[in-house]
């Protein structure tokens, strides 16, 4: 038996904390001395307790703590109690960006208002645009992942878009006219200025941009589109792309993207079936060959001599596929939690990144 303050420092808990969670019925003793009112707990209370320390460092709710402490031997279930959490965390920190920004505004209105002007080749664009849309969120409770972010810079214009489980970045190069500025632009006023980009054809190759953290307009043969940004705070998908995995990816692989989406879309395809937020999602599983290629891993497959597989959904790695549309792309594997980065081998601007999924 080990006493309250003995389980505090195996497991990180104050001593008041754990007296907190008695009173819960979160985490009760084994055994109350019913003299002393002193506290026991056995050795297998350790790794409860060294769990709730950790959902207390990130700020889980009493409730989401006691359920996930009940179904900690169910790590599907604990897993979308984890996910829920840190969607609200990140609700969180864009609502506290969002204040922040209009504060900001009070203090110094001229530090906002900036716009440039941009001419850029229209089949550039269009090709951006086409790189990073399928990576836009649709989930209503994260509104700002529901847009493609705009970064302009000296050169030209970068886009990023992303929902989560995946990340795709595109640039288009052309003539800047003002400071570097971003903004973020919904999805349909995306679709309505891709749509825009097909008009025109054989009059005149260029499309105008004009913009502002608050809004964009496009023109294409005098005909232009204007559409108000996502008040939102884009997360910083730079720093994600920085903590990936240091260094170089240990296999970088060239593939054909016809063959690759032909074994993908077979009628005898191998795929595993994994449950993220209680829906079901086919899973392709990715591994060597043994001569330096690519191959799709079946389920009772041995394992890979290099020990090198990554599962990604399905839907993910064709949508990404598809958004590439050069004939042939470059796929990075580290193992099976490093991300699955899809290049294109002559653009080092275009790429998407596809978080793997638990086999």
């Amino acid at each position: 038996m080990r006493s309250i303050g003995e389980l505090a420092r195996a497991s990180g808990l104050t001593v008041s904390a754990l007296r907190f969670y008695d009173r819960s019925g979160v985490l009760v003793p084994a055994l109350v001395d019913p003299a002393t009112g002193y506290r026991w707990y056995t050795d297998d209370q350790v790794a409860p307790a060294r769990l709730v320390a950790g959902l207390r460092r990130v700020g889980m709710p009493l409730a989401g703590i006691a359920e996930a402490l009940a179904q900690r031997h169910e790590p599907a279930v604990v897993h979308r109690l984890l996910d829920a959490h840190l969607r609200r965390l990140e609700d969180g920190l864009a609502d506290a960006r969002r204040e922040l920004s209009r504060i900001r505004t009070l203090i110094d209105p001229e530090e906002i208002a900036m716009t440039t002007r941009l001419v850029l080749r229209r089949a550039d664009l269009a090709a951006a645009v086409d790189a990073v849309r399928f990576a836009v969120g649709t989930d209503p409770e994260l509104p700002v992942l529901a847009g493609v972010l705009l970064e302009v810079d000296a050169d030209g214009v970068r886009l990023v878009a992303t929902d989560r489980h995946r990340l795709a970045v595109a640039r288009a190069a052309g003539k800047v006219d003002g400071p570097a500025v971003r903004t973020l632009l919904p999805a349909d006023a995306v679709d309505e200025l891709r749509a825009l980009l097909d008009t025109g054809e054989g009059i005149t190759p260029e499309a105008h941009l004009t913009v502002a953290p608050d809004r964009v307009e496009v023109a294409v043969a005098g005909r232009p589109v204007a559409a108000a940004a996502l008040p939102y705070d884009f997360p910083d998908y730079r720093r994600f792309l920085h903590g990936l995995v240091p260094g170089a990816p240990a296999y970088r692989i060239p593939v054909d993207v016809v063959a690759l989406r032909g074994a993908l879309t077979a009628d005898d395809a191998p795929v595993v079936v994994r449950e993220y937020a209680g829906v079901p999602a086919e899973v392709t599983v990715l591994g060597l060959d043994g001569r330096g290629g690519l191959r799709v891993v079946g389920p009772d497959d041995a394992a890979d001599p290099d020990g090198v597989r990554v599962g990604v959904n399905r839907e993910y790695l064709l949508e990404a596929l598809d958004a590439g549309d050069r004939g042939q792309l470059v796929l990075e594997l580290d193992g099976p939690i490093t991300p699955l980065a899809v290049r294109r081998p002559d653009d080092a601007d275009a790429f998407s990144i596809l978080m793997p999924v638990r086999l």
